[in-house]
């Protein structure tokens, strides 16, 4: 089927991020696996998986619109260098995506590719409720409890 180039482009632009997000992910559950912050490596390694299968919406739905999935590209790729970086680097990726998958959501609606649509709110649902209010919760949890506190029940 056919589809719409400007929506092809679109969902281009958000494998983008979610190739980014799913490398950030892993470079940081890495690092705190190497830290022994086992339950934040738990957790990270879990958000890559999640943008693993994000990726794999969008590169299906984009063959499926007879479009070529673009591989190489990174939008947002921050890696950071201690527990808080990393965390507010994560959260920014998360408010990029929802704010990309907004985006293309409205180009969808403009165009009338609701099926595109429907799917990309599958992934601004789980972008918005489970990744970034995780991640806004544990930079709270810094904030509320300290840096040593936070870090020790990360063990």
């Amino acid at each position: 089927m056919k589809g719409n180039n400007d929506i092809i482009n679109a969902l281009n632009g958000l494998l983008a991020y979610e190739l980014a997000a799913m490398d950030q992910y892993f470079i940081h559950s890495e690092m705190y696996a190497d830290w022994g912050l086992h339950k934040l490596y738990e957790r990270i390694a879990h958000e890559f998986d999640d943008e693993k299968g994000h990726a794999k919406k969008l590169i299906e739905r984009i063959l499926m619109l007879e479009g070529k999935p673009d591989m190489t590209t990174r939008d947002g790729l921050n890696i950071g260098h201690d527990v808080p970086s990393m965390l507010q680097s994560d959260l920014d990726v998360e408010y990029a995506v929802g704010n990309a998958l907004k985006d293309a959501m409205a180009l969808c609606e403009k165009e009338k590719d609701f099926v595109t649509r429907d799917m990309l709110q599958e992934l601004l649902d789980d972008t918005e409720r489970d990744h970034a209010h995780w991640l806004e919760q544990q930079l709270g949890l810094i904030q509320r409890i300290g840096l040593q506190n936070y870090l020790q029940s990360q063990m």
